[in-house]
């Protein structure tokens, strides 16, 4: 019975990494996505303004 529970807790404990990992990497796409799109509309921007428009 112990054996039992000392492999769930383990499997638990693997699971709560792997979804902290993947959190992370959530928020780190997100992140790199949103400076992305400024970046993207920063030069949209200056152009239609080179352009004279």
């Amino acid at each position: 019975m112990i054996a039992f529970f000392n492999s769930f807790l383990s499997y638990l404990l693997l699971m709560l990494v792997i979804v902290v990992v993947a959190g992370a990497a959530i928020f780190a796409g997100i992140t790199m996505r949103k400076k992305k799109n400024l970046t993207e509309s920063g030069e949209d921007a200056g152009a239609g303004q080179a352009d004279g428009e």
